[in-house]
């Protein structure tokens, strides 16, 4: 979670991976001779400087282009990782799409956009796909900055025809002065699911126009695929697009189908049909996902047994390097295959694991926040399914990656829900079960629940709905700008009627899930919904080495204050503060993944400079605790906040404005201010790109030694 990665969601969004990968293969297994070196004039991909030049080439070429743009895609994954099992599956249709279109004149909107590897190859950038030492120059994604080829920055999912609907717009209000030809929308893996794809047919429908919809259909989604649009879309795949219901036809749009979709010549050729169309058109194409794979680690397209550099094919494996596959149409409730979520092992077809492929520097490692915490979490509510029959766990997509394991998924059976990319459906499904008396958890990434944004205000807050909130990779984090999880508390803790958690210990985390989605009528029991921030990476690290919490070494003690309190009884404090340390002078508290450094900087001041500061672990930011801020006036001329996540409009502040509209005017002894100063340390509010945690810590002054000069510098 917490160290840069140049694709996908980030390193964090990676699945588990075991020392059990020994034995599959590594990039020193990879032939030589299939894969292309960087400048080396012998390979058509190191000639690729831009679409112009996939123009340039003969048609019998085009075939060993893709198969040493798979070959380097392989490469890359045991390298760097990153989203290649997509990708892979795109091949033929990227190549075609620069054989026929003329991009950048011709607009191309890659929605998901973690498919684009393939598209920052062929225009200009395939050195950072080739070469170790430039992996980081490109996204995960689509990004202008990088290139007059990529349209948007799209982290997320579904929105590419309601853009082209736009693009298109305003070329057929402007007309040739534009400068916008073909407008091509290439929605897939998954993304079609989403509410706003389809908001977007609607629109493209009745604006009409030159609009060229590439459907990218790989029978996958992150875990499978889930809704009642893949039956049509399977029986149309059975009848060679024939079937009715169209899907696409119903909203009024011309369709085309494309059952070899990794044969690059047909896609050519049903490209060059649609181009300078003038409606709209769906042009459905059957892709493989992972296409190349051979379940073994290997590169298609050669014999893992070589003789020097000489590689005796695989007759069964296309000129491209695409392998036959029976690894499709399984029957269990996620339509996804057996691979267990083994991200160093994926394969072609129905594999869940190749979704995000972990590089071979990965192996071994122990999981990450996100895998530790959810699988924690899931175990405890499995544990309650027996006697719970309303308790149902719901992940919109994404499951594998907060540790909602494969196993988890069987034995849950109807208790668990894959909603597909619909995060803001998952939450307004959860509002429905919890009216009706049932007890939904919502579980997934911060930055996709800010798709969801209006169905917390609503469907949730505004009706009371007793929903439990899973907020995984909240706060500060390396992941890319789209997938940043600094925006969390701005956002959940803001809502009226959201109590926000922000536990910063296992134990804490499990009760206040066991507290979240108590019965209703239970005592102590919430009477609305509950978010609750999962521990990142400071507090897993603390749990794992507990010098890093050097006054408690995670053993929080009871209350120390004596003030009374105003939650629940004196044994149920669920919102109160915790003090773990009484000084004076200075109190330090700290939120969440923040807190080990309150603990970390309080040690420096006492080492350093003989000040005992007061700990305090906030636990939840939805609310203060007036009686430990009014406790704080005798004693404390200094009370710093620490927040990993957005500083304005965050947590801290709030903080400052409860002492800014309380001032009182009476001293304390000795004539002391009660009024004590208060200090903010958090993030700014700008998106940071694949940035290392650690710079962004000194980014934002969240380390000890600046904390305690800025601390210091107050007395």
């Amino acid at each position: 979670m917490r160290n840069a990665s140049g694709n996908g969601f980030d390193s964090s969004d990676s699945f588990a991976v075991s020392g059990a990968a020994e034995g599959t293969a590594r990039l020193h297994d990879i032939p030589p001779s299939i894969t292309p070196s960087h400048g080396d004039d012998s390979h058509l991909l190191s000639r690729i400087a831009s679409p112009a030049d996939v123009k340039a080439l003969a048609p019998n070429e085009l075939a060993e282009l893709c198969r040493e743009i798979r070959a380097t895609l392989l490469a890359y994954g045991h390298r760097h990782g990153g989203h290649i099992g997509s990708n892979l599956g795109m091949v033929e249709a990227t190549v075609a799409l620069h054989r026929v279109f003329d991009s950048p004149r011709d607009r191309i909107v890659f929605d998901v956009s973690h498919q684009s590897y393939v598209h920052k190859m062929l225009t200009g950038r395939a050195g950072a796909y080739m070469d170790p030492n430039r992996f980081g120059e490109v996204t995960g994604f689509t990004n202008p900055d990088e290139s007059e080829h990529d349209q948007f920055v799209l982290g997320h999912t579904g929105t590419s025809i309601s853009l082209a609907c736009g693009l298109a717009k305003t070329r057929d209000m402007e007309g040739p002065g534009s400068g916008i030809g073909n407008v091509v929308a290439v929605i897939g893996d998954g993304s079609l699911s989403s509410g706003v794809a389809f908001e977007g047919l609607n629109n493209a429908a009745e604006q009409g126009g030159n609009l060229i919809i590439v459907f990218n259909d790989n029978e996958m989604s992150i875990a499978g695929d889930f809704g009642g649009m893949y039956g049509p879309l399977a029986r149309l795949r059975a009848s060679g697009g024939t079937a009715q219901p169209n899907l696409f036809n119903a909203f009024g749009l011309d369709y085309r189908y494309v059952e070899s979709g990794n044969d690059v010549a047909a896609l050519v050729s049903a490209f060059e049909e649609v181009r300078g169309i003038d409606h709209p058109v769906v042009v459905h194409i059957h892709t493989l996902k992972g296409a190349g794979y051979d379940g073994a680690g290997h590169v298609t397209g050669a014999s893992s047994a070589s003789v020097g550099n000489v590689h005796e094919p695989d007759p069964a494996v296309s000129d491209t390097g695409v392998r036959p596959t029976s690894n499709v149409l399984h029957s269990e409730p996620w339509h996804s295959d057996h691979c267990n979520l083994s991200d160093h092992e994926p394969h072609e077809g129905q594999c869940e694991a190749s979704h995000w492929q972990n590089p071979d520097s990965a192996i071994g490692k122990a999981d990450n926040p996100r895998k530790h915490y959810g699988k924690m979490a899931m175990a405890a509510l499995e544990s309650r399914f027996a006697d719970e029959p309303g308790l149902v766990v719901i992940s919109p997509a994404t499951p594998g990656s907060n540790g909602i394991t494969h196993e988890f998924r069987e034995r849950a059976g109807s208790h668990y829900v894959d909603t597909g990319i619909t995060e803001s459906h998952a939450v307004a499904y959860a509002a429905g079960i919890a009216r009706a008396g049932g007890t939904p958890v919502v579980a997934t990434t911060a930055s996709f629940f800010q798709r969801a944004y209006d169905q917390f205000f609503q469907e949730m807050s505004l009706n009371r709905s007793r929903v439990t909130v899973l907020d995984f990779l909240g706060g500060v984090s390396a992941s890319d700008n789209t997938h940043s999880g600094a925006y969390d508390v701005a956002m959940f803790a803001n809502i009226p009627g959201v109590t926000m958690l922000a536990p910063t210990s296992a134990d804490e985390y499990l009760a206040d899930l066991a507290w979240a989605t108590a019965p209703s009528g239970a005592t102590h029991a919430p009477d609305g919904p509950v978010v609750i921030r999962v521990p990142g990476e400071p507090l897993l690290s603390a749990e794992r080495d507990p010098g890093l919490l050097p006054l408690t070494g995670g053993r929080f003690a009871a209350h120390l204050r004596p003030a009374a309190r105003s939650h629940g009884d004196d044994g149920y404090r669920m919102l109160d503060w915790r003090v773990n340390q009484a000084g004076s002078a200075v109190a330090l508290i700290g939120l969440g993944n923040a807190y080990p450094l309150a603990e970390q900087t309080a040690a420096a001041l006492c080492a350093d400079h003989g000040i005992t500061a007061t700990v305090i672990d906030p636990r939840q930011c939805s609310s203060l605790d007036c009686a430990t801020l009014e406790s704080l006036r005798d004693g404390h001329t200094l009370v710093v906040t620490l927040e990993d996540g957005q500083r304005e409009g965050g947590w801290g502040e709030k903080v400052t404005a409860y002492y800014a509209n309380h001032h009182v005017s009476e001293c304390g002894a000795g004539g002391h201010d009660r009024n004590p100063r208060v200090l903010n340390f958090g993030a700014d509010k700008e998106f940071t790109d694949r940035m290392p945690l650690d710079a962004l810590d000194e980014r934002y002054g969240l380390t000890v030694h600046q904390v305690v000069e800025a601390v210091t510098r107050c007395f």
